[in-house]
């Protein structure tokens, strides 16, 4: 503690004395109250009542604490745990509010308990909700449905504020980028492209090079420039990519100048690519859970592509294949020898590093095919990267 103290060792500064007060009762919210926490700090008022709310939730075992009146746990009222979604949104910002309701959805076992329309009203919509309503779809009450796709469109909108326009600007300059001609006019030259192509005609006496074939931009076009394949594993673990993968589907089949296919997966493949103007309808045509079959889904995909030169495959899993792995890398060799970008995403969230098949990740990775993990604000990047041929912006995995 600083500050000047007496010869006691009280503290002199008032100052001190309400920062070490503050301290104190910090250190208590954090501790929990259990008498080994050694703070000795009463809480009351608002402090209490937070303090009320995180012990329901993070309590031990349900019992209430010795020597505390409190009791922990939510138990599986549907008012109560009601309650305590409001009282967390009064006490908590909304990002901390998030993370306690998933972690109240995987401690408490309290899924069960959002297909009730007053539960859903109640919770603070996210990506994570998204997941754990998506799968629920099939255990879901007619009574429940509505206010479950109104809770979905709206993180679904709140994603596309987010996303839409930093994606339709990086991808049409992409776009634009990568349609060169031979004879551009004057301001549409490439520069840096045609000082590459024109290097064997450098003349050293006069340091300069005599550009013989000009590279330049080619102009927009209304015609389908590039052909984008999102293949989605839909298993349990992938649901918040599988959120992120079908806003950004929607996205992308909204420009003109890109083709998109939206392709799900597990041990079976769905085609949703006709639901693509929606994003919801996206959603809850999928079935999270399930096996996985990589190989059967890229089968599916490979039988798809016309035009291999102008394609980009996105295969966003977590690759545990369930399929047969010696067929599934054998895919990826012939869609890029063909001429096909083959892009693997581990995730497409805003989590730290994934759960993944290291070894099927090895083996893509020597095919010239890395997989990495991609969080949303960084997929514009990648597949602006991928469309115009350049090296993809992998992340530092440390």
């Amino acid at each position: 503690m600083e500050g000047p103290v007496t010869g006691r060792g009280t503290v002199s500064e008032p100052v001190d004395a309400e920062a070490a007060r503050e301290r104190l009762r910090r250190w208590r919210l954090v501790l929990g109250g259990d008498p080994a926490d050694g703070t000795g700090h009463v809480l009351c008022g608002r402090d209490a009542a937070m303090d009320g709310a995180l012990t329901a939730l993070y309590g031990r075992g349900g019992a209430p604490r010795a020597g505390r009146d409190r009791a922990a746990g939510l138990g599986a009222s549907a008012p109560a745990v009601a309650r305590w979604l409001g009282d967390i949104r009064t006490y908590f910002p909304s990002p901390v509010v998030q993370v306690m309701q998933r972690d109240a959805i995987d401690r408490l076992g309290l899924a069960t308990l959002l297909l009730e329309p007053e539960m859903l009203q109640a919770v603070e919509a996210d990506v994570h909700l998204v997941g754990t309503l998506l799968s629920l779809n099939e255990a879901m009450p007619d009574t429940t449905r509505e206010t479950a796709r109104a809770v979905v469109r709206k993180v679904v909108e709140d994603l596309e504020k987010r996303l839409v326009t930093r994606t339709r600007a990086t991808l049409s300059g992409a776009l634009d980028r990568s349609a060169r001609t031979a004879r551009p006019r004057p301001h549409d030259i490439d520069w840096n492209r045609t000082i590459g192509a024109n290097l064997k005609h450098y003349l050293p006496e006069y340091r300069t090079v005599v550009p013989e074939r000009l590279v330049g931009y080619g102009r927009a076009s209304r015609s389908v420039r590039k052909e984008i394949v999102l293949c989605v594993d839909q298993s349990g673990s992938m649901a918040a990519s599988l959120v992120y993968a079908s806003v950004f589907g929607a996205v992308l089949a909204s420009m003109r100048s890109i083709g998109t296919r939206l392709v799900v997966f597990d041990t079976a493949v769905a085609d949703l690519t006709d639901q693509l103007d929606d994003p919801v309808d996206v959603l809850f045509g999928t079935r999270l859970g399930g096996g996985t079959d990589i190989n059967r889904a890229l089968a599916y995909c490979q039988s798809r592509i016309t035009r291999p030169a102008d394609t980009v495959v996105v295969l966003i899993s977590d690759l545990y294949e369930g399929g047969i792995r010696e067929e599934m890398l054998k895919r990826v060799a012939a869609m890029q020898a063909a001429g096909v970008r083959f892009v693997t995403l581990l995730a497409l969230s805003d989590e730290g590093t994934p759960a993944y098949d290291r070894e099927h990740a090895a083996a893509l990775a020597a095919l010239g095919a890395p997989a990495f993990a991609c969080t949303p604000d960084l997929f514009p990047e990648v597949m602006a990267a991928a469309i115009e041929g350049r090296p993809l912006p992998i992340p530092d995995a440390g």
